[in-house]
């Protein structure tokens, strides 16, 4: 079985930027060896309006919607999702001062690239 390399960042969910709190929302996982470029997601809805009782909890999902779409490389990652695979990843590991933002990069080495995303998102969102 062999280990492919792969880098991963989580995704926060920053409701105030200036109060610098965020939550865990996700975590998008990229392996270049395996041509794998995804995103999980999971929203708590309570746990998001303890943070800040008037965040707009759908527009954080549409946010992560376009993360998706830039993963996959369609139409709802607008511009970005033209691009080639890294270059995907690199816009959105960039530093953002939006309501979604990517945390450092890590790696790690895994057989299963979409097993490992899964684990990930389990552990550091769920």
């Amino acid at each position: 079985m062999s280990r492919l390399a792969y880098q991963y960042v989580v995704l926060r969910c920053v409701p105030r930027v200036d109060r610098e709190e965020f939550l865990n929302v996700g975590v998008v996982v990229y392996c270049q060896a395996a041509d794998f470029l995804q995103v999980a997601w999971q929203v708590d809805d309570d746990r998001l309006r303890a943070l800040d009782p008037r965040i707009d909890v759908a527009q954080v999902r549409d946010a992560l919607r376009f993360v998706e779409g830039v993963c996959a490389g369609d139409e709802r990652g607008g511009a970005a999702a033209g691009h080639p695979i890294g270059q995907r990843f690199g816009f959105l590991k960039a530093p953002k001062s939006t309501v979604i933002q990517p945390g450092p990069v890590h790696g790690g080495v895994t057989p299963d690239p979409d097993q490992q995303l899964a684990h990930l998102l389990g552990c550091l969102v769920g």
